[in-house]
C-alpha cells in the first residue's frame, strides 16, 4: 500500500473496494459498479496485500480512480478539514503526504503549509504521481511537489519533513516497523508522523481480517523508536495515532 500509505503503499488505498461486506474482485476496472456503504475503501495508495503477498492490484488510471477516490461523499467521513487541524501545521513546515494517490489531501496540506511551506505527494504508482502533477497546477497549489518512491522506503531525507501523513495505507505495508524507523529519521526536531486508519467496528474500509487495531500501531510506532498515542476519536469510521520523535 506503499496513502493511501504504497502498492503497498500508496502512502493511499485498495483492492478492498468500500465495505467489508464488498465482494468486488480486487481486480474490478475503476469503472465498475462499488458496493457497500460509500464503497470507496481508498487505499489509493496501494494495491491490498495479504500478509507480504501482493494480490496484483494496480492503481494505473487514475483520471479513473479519483471518481471513486476524490468523490464528495467520502469528505463526510473522512473528514480532511479535521484530520489536518490535529495535525498542527504551521507556515512554512514542510509535510510529507505518503500513498497520497489521486491527492485527495494536498489541498488541505498545502493551504496549511502557506506560501513558504512545501507539501510532498509520495505513491509508488507513476500515473498517481502524473495526477497530482496535474492537480496541483489545475488547482494552483504552488507548493506542492509529486513524485515516486519505493515500496519499502519513502526515501526522506534525514531531518527534512515536519509531518508526515498516511491515510488508509499502513495496513498494507509488511515491514511496518523498518518503514516506521525511516520515517522517524525523515522527521525533523518535533516533528510527528499520523496515521489514519480503519476501525475494527466500522463497515467501511477492507476486510476485517486485513485490518490493524490501533493499539498495534501505537506499539509499531514505540517500537521504531517514536513516542505515539491514539487521538482524534471523533471520525466516524477510523482512529488516528501520532507517533513523535521523542
Amino acid at each position: 500500500m506503499i496513502r493511501d500509505a504504497l502498492l503497498i503503499l500508496v502512502s493511499g488505498a485498495i483492492a478492498c473496494g468500500g465495505s467489508a461486506k464488498d465482494t468486488k474482485s480486487p481486480t474490478s476496472p475503476p469503472n465498475a459498479p462499488v458496493h457497500g456503504p460509500d464503497a470507496h475503501h481508498l487505499h489509493t495508495h496501494a494495491p491490498h496485500r495479504h500478509g507480504d503477498q501482493p494480490l496484483g492490484h494496480r492503481f494505473e488510471n487514475a483520471e479513473e480512480w479519483a471518481k471513486r477516490f476524490d468523490g464528495p461523499s467520502r469528505d463526510v467521513w473522512q473528514k480532511p478539514a479535521d484530520i489536518v487541524a490535529l495535525m498542527e501545521i504551521a507556515p512554512g513546515m514542510t509535510v510529507a503526504d505518503i500513498g497520497a494517490g489521486t491527492g485527495y489531501f494536498l489541498p488541505y496540506l498545502s493551504a496549511a503549509t502557506g506560501d513558504t511551506g512545501l507539501v510532498l505527494g509520495l505513491d509508488i504508482e507513476v500515473d498517481m504521481v502524473r495526477y497530482m502533477e496535474m492537480r496541483a497546477n489545475r488547482e494552483k497549489l504552488a507548493n506542492v511537489k509529486a513524485r515516486t518512491v519505493a515500496v519499502a522506503d519513502p526515501e526522506l531525507s534525514l531531518g527534512s519533513v515536519d509531518r508526515v501523513l498516511i491515510v488508509d495505507t499502513w495496513h498494507h505495508i509488511p515491514e511496518r516497523v523498518a518503514y516506521a524507523k525511516k520515517i522517524a529519521k525523515g522527521l525533523r526536531p518535533g516533528g510527528a508522523v499520523f496515521i489514519v486508519d480503519f476501525t475494527m467496528e466500522t463497515e467501511r474500509g477492507p476486510h476485517k481480517d486485513h485490518r490493524l487495531s490501533s493499539e498495534s500501531i501505537v506499539a509499531e510506532l514505540t517500537e521504531a523508536g517514536l513516542t505515539a498515542e491514539i487521538i482524534g476519536e471523533e471520525l466516524p469510521d477510523q482512529f488516528i495515532v501520532r507517533g513523535r520523535l521523542p
